[in-house]
């Protein structure tokens, strides 16, 4: 009788590998929905893995009077291996970096579910869940204000255009330096190097285009 209940799944590690699926699955789906590599079943998989060696680790330990954090200590290792396969360089570029440090933080997850620490586990799954939502959309919207843009004009050629032009990116705020100037038959072409966040420059490049003086505009990244 004894054996044929210690066949049977216990309750308390079903929830708890239950749980892990559930948080590592969140996760999981918003880089599934973000066409990451790493998606939805790769880190529910790493969190029910985590949390099971964990439990087995515990359980080892103090079965054996050993140790119980010899077998978790090794996950973070394997994670390791998968976290590097991740990363990929090209042209001089680092990809991969916020994928490798999700699947780091998906076992701790579940390294913290196998342990019985269930309120530490959810909280840091909405915390990542929250830097890969809201901090990803700022860092974004960073990098855009950051990232340089050429405004192409094509005026009469008068050199006041080329003053009205300037005091509109003055009066929006953006950054800006003249990286060319020249006279084509009877008109003037000049770029500006514009930098600053691209709501406020949509609307300068309509003003721009307004002007009387102004023939052509277009932005050029």
């Amino acid at each position: 009788m004894d054996e044929l209940v210690s066949m049977i799944p216990r309750a308390d590690l079903l929830a708890a590998l239950l749980l892990a699926s559930a948080l590592g699955g969140a996760i999981g789906l918003e880089r599934e929905l973000s066409g990451k590599p790493a998606g939805f079943r790769t880190n529910l998989l790493i969190c029910v893995g985590a949390a099971l060696l964990t439990e087995l680790s515990v359980a080892i330990g103090d079965a054996a009077n050993a140790d119980p954090g010899r077998i978790a200590a090794q996950i973070v290792s394997g994670i390791g291996f998968l976290g590097a396969g991740t990363i990929i360089q090209s042209r001089g570029t680092v990809i991969g970096l916020t994928t490798a440090a999700t699947l780091w933080v998906v076992s701790a997850i579940g390294i913290a579910v196998g342990a019985g620490q269930y309120a530490e586990a959810i909280g840091t799954t909405l915390l990542v869940l929250a830097a890969l939502l809201l901090l990803g959309k700022v860092e974004s919207r960073l990098i855009q204000a950051k990232r340089a843009q050429n405004l192409v004009v094509q005026t009469a050629p008068d050199i006041d255009a080329v003053l009205a032009v300037e005091q509109i990116l003055d009066k929006y705020d953006l950054r800006h330096r003249m990286i060319e100037l020249e006279r084509r038959e009877k008109d003037f072409v000049f770029s500006f190097e514009l930098r600053g966040p691209t709501s406020r420059r949509a609307k300068a490049t309509m003003d721009v285009a307004g002007l009387d003086v102004v023939r052509r505009v277009r932005q050029q990244d």
